[in-house]
C-alpha cells in the first residue's frame, strides 16, 4: 500500500502532471459539453475550436519557447494588430503584391523580436520590461499609419477568408491548417534539434548553460525572434479572418497566450514544458468560450472569469509540485 502511495505522489510530482491535467480537464470540458447541449460534440463544432483560434495557437506556440527559456512576452499582441495594420495599408493604399507584404510583415515581426531580445541578453534587462515597452510601441505605431480600421478586399486575403479544405464531414479553413503545420515544425524543433535542447537548458539555468558552451546569446536573440515571427503569422493569420487591419485588434491576446501556455503545462519559471501544450491550452480556452456562447444565458466575461480561476489554480500547482519535488 505504501508503495502505491509513493507512486501517485512521484507521478504528482513530475512535471508532466500539469499537462496531462489539461488533457483530462479538456476531456472534461468536452464531456459537459455534450451532455448538456445537443450537437456540441459534432465535428465541426470542434473543428471550429481551431479555426476561431488559429491566431491564438500560433502566438502560443511562440510564447512557449520564450517561458520555457525563462522569459515573457508581452508585445505579440500589438505586434499581431501592427501585422494587420501594416498589411492592409500596403496592399490597399499601396497596392503591392500580398505575398510581398506578407513576407514583409514577417520579417518585421522577427526583427522586431531579435531587437528585444538583444537588449533583453547584452543590456541584462528584465523581459518584463523591454517586452512592455514593445507593446507599448508596437500599439503605437498602428495608429501612426491610421487611426481607423482598414478594410481589407484584396482577392487573395478575401479568397484565404473564404476558403473552406474538407476534413471528413466538416472543413477547416487554410490559417487552421497553417496554426497546425507552425506547432508541428516548434514541436520538432523543441524537442528534436540542438537549437531546442538549448532554449531547455537556457530556462533551467542560464548560468550554467553559459559554462557549458552553449551560445546564449544567440539563443535567446533567435527565442524572441521566433516569438516575434509567430505573433506576425498570427496578425496575417488574424488579417485573413476579420480582413481588416486595426489598432484596437487583439487587445489582452498576450494574457490569453501566456495563460495557455501556462494551462498546457509550461513552467512559468522557464526549463520545462511541452511545445503541444500550446495546443491543448488553446483548445480548453476555446472550449469555455463555446460552452459559453452555447449556453447562452451568460456574459462573454465569464471566459475571462473562468480563465482568470483556471490560471490562478494551474500556478498553485505548478508551485506546490515545485516544493513537493524539492523535499
Amino acid at each position: 500500500m505504501s508503495s502505491l502511495v509513493m507512486r501517485g505522489r512521484a507521478a504528482m510530482a513530475s512535471p508532466y502532471f500539469t499537462s496531462l491535467a489539461t488533457v483530462v480537464l479538456l476531456a472534461l470540458l468536452l464531456g459537459a459539453g455534450g451532455a448538456a447541449y445537443p450537437g456540441f460534440l459534432s465535428l465541426q463544432v470542434l473543428l471550429n475550436l481551431l479555426i476561431d483560434n488559429a491566431f491564438l495557437l500560433v502566438i502560443a506556440v511562440g510564447m512557449s519557447f520564450v517561458i520555457i527559456s525563462g522569459g515573457i512576452d508581452l508585445s505579440v499582441g500589438s505586434v499581431l494588430a501592427l501585422t494587420t495594420m501594416m498589411a492592409a495599408w500596403m496592399v490597399q493604399v499601396w497596392h503591392w503584391p500580398p505575398l510581398l507584404a506578407i513576407v514583409i510583415v514577417l520579417l518585421a515581426g522577427a526583427g522586431f523580436g531579435a531587437l528585444m531580445g538583444a537588449m533583453i541578453h547584452y543590456f541584462k534587462l528584465q523581459p518584463f520590461i523591454v517586452t512592455l515597452a514593445g507593446m507599448f510601441l508596437a500599439r503605437g505605431l498602428c495608429y501612426l499609419i491610421s487611426i481607423n480600421s482598414i478594410t481589407i478586399d484584396q482577392p487573395l486575403f478575401v479568397s484565404m477568408s473564404q476558403t473552406q479544405l474538407p476534413v471528413l464531414d466538416g472543413y477547416l479553413s487554410p490559417s487552421a491548417l497553417i496554426a497546425l503545420l507552425t506547432l508541428a515544425a516548434a514541436i520538432y524543433v523543441a524537442h528534436c534539434t540542438p537549437f531546442g535542447r538549448a532554449i531547455y537548458a537556457v530556462g533551467g539555468n542560464e548560468q550554467s548553460a553559459h559554462m557549458m558552451g552553449l551560445r546564449v546569446a544567440r539563443t535567446k536573440v533567435l527565442i524572441y525572434a521566433f516569438s516575434g515571427f509567430c505573433a506576425a503569422l498570427s496578425g496575417v493569420l488574424f488579417s485573413f479572418y476579420m480582413l481588416s487591419g486595426y489598432g484596437l485588434h487583439a487587445q489582452g491576446t498576450e494574457l490569453d497566450a501566456i495563460a495557455a501556455v501556462v494551462i498546457g503545462g509550461t513552467l512559468l519559471s522557464g526549463g520545462y514544458g511541452y511545445v503541444a501544450g500550446a495546443l491543448s491550452g488553446v483548445l480548453v480556452l476555446g472550449t469555455i468560450q463555446t460552452l459559453i456562447a452555447f449556453d447562452g444565458t451568460l456574459s462573454s466575461w465569464w471566459t475571462k472569469i473562468v480563465i482568470g480561476a483556471l490560471l490562478f489554480v494551474f500556478c498553485v500547482v505548478q508551485r506546490a509540485l515545485a516544493l513537493g519535488a524539492r523535499r
